[in-house]
This record gives structure tokens, C-alpha cells and sequence, in this order.
């Protein structure tokens, strides 16, 4: 099964559409693997950035992203959306994942070259409750850029950097 996230809560089909930050990439329909689809737990234009602890994560960024967590998936916001999480909710369709392929393994992303229909549609609120049930620590700072700073420079490659454009700069 996979799925797509979606503040409208009626959409009746899923066009191919062209990526807005790729215009050289074709036009398709975006979905997600149950695995990751925790990301989406979030308002879609709230910048975040998710760390995740693998086996093959180095002790330098080990140290550098996780030394005060339990948790193998940290996800940061700025808090300025603190509000704006706990009030949303969310529509997550589901889709038969015989038309797509995949895309992303790290980040769980699958395209479609089809019009697409969902098979079901869930009404999700609490997305912090549901985050926090998964073992997945949430954390909020005035500002996301030191963090991304740190990401990027470092060798560190299990991470996300969604929406990033909307993020309160410095």
C-alpha cells in the first residue's frame, strides 16, 4: 500500500503533475511507503528535517545528531509552526501500488505516470500523538538553518530537508 498526504480532504483523482522544484523531471503522481510516511504528519508547507540513526551511521555524527536521544528518527521544525501541526489535519489517501515505481528507497518516495485513484481515504488529526507513538522524537527551535548547516557539511546521508524554502531566515 502506499500513500499521498493532502490537506483537501476530497480529491477524487490524481493527476500526473510536473515537480515544481524540478521542471526537467516528467509529470507524475508522488506517493509514499507506510515506512516513511510519518514525514507527512505535517502541515505540507512546514519546513522540517528528519534524521534518521542507521546501522552504518558513523560515531562522529552519531555524537554530532543523536547524543541526547533514545530515538532512531528525530524530526525538527521551527517552533513558529508549533501551533499550526497540533490544529492540522490531514487527509491521507490510499493507493493500489501496482502502477508505480520506485523512486527513493532512503526516502520511501514511489512515482506514477497514471492518473491515479485512491482506494481509501483517512481523516488524521493528533499528528504529534502519532509521531510520538511511532518512537519518533520531535523537537522545535526558532530556526532550522544551523541544522542543515551541520547536516550538509557533514558526511551524514540518512536525512530529509522538506519545504526548507519556507524556513524563517537568519
Amino acid at each position: 500500500m502506499l500513500y499521498h498526504f493532502s490537506e483537501v480532504s476530497d480529491i477524487q483523482a490524481f493527476i500526473p503533475r510536473e515537480k515544481q522544484n524540478r521542471a526537467e523531471f516528467p509529470a507524475v503522481v508522488w506517493a509514499i511507503d507506510e515506512e516513511h510516511e510519518y514525514s507527512y504528519y505535517f502541515p505540507r508547507d512546514c519546513p522540517r528535517i528528519i534524521c534518521k540513526k542507521t546501522d552504518t551511521i558513523s560515531d562522529e555524527n552519531k555524537d554530532k545528531f543523536f547524543k541526547h536521544s533514545n530515538a532512531d528518527i528525530i524530526v525538527t521544525v521551527e517552533s513558529s509552526w508549533y501551533s499550526r501541526i497540533t490544529n492540522q489535519i490531514m487527509y491521507r489517501y490510499h493507493f493500489d501500488d501496482t502502477n508505480f515505481e520506485l523512486f527513493d528507497s532512503t526516502a520511501g518516495y514511489y512515482i506514477s505516470y497514471q492518473v491515479t485513484k485512491p482506494l481509501h481515504i483517512d481523516r488524521m488529526d493528533c499528528l504529534m500523538d502519532r509521531l510520538f507513538k511511532k518512537g519518533i522524537e520531535l523537537r522545535f527551535t526558532p530556526n532550522l538553518y544551523s541544522l542543515r548547516e551541520s547536516i550538509l557539511t557533514s558526511d551524514f546521508k540518512e536525512f530529509g530537508i522538506h519545504r526548507f524554502n519556507n524556513a524563517t531566515e537568519i
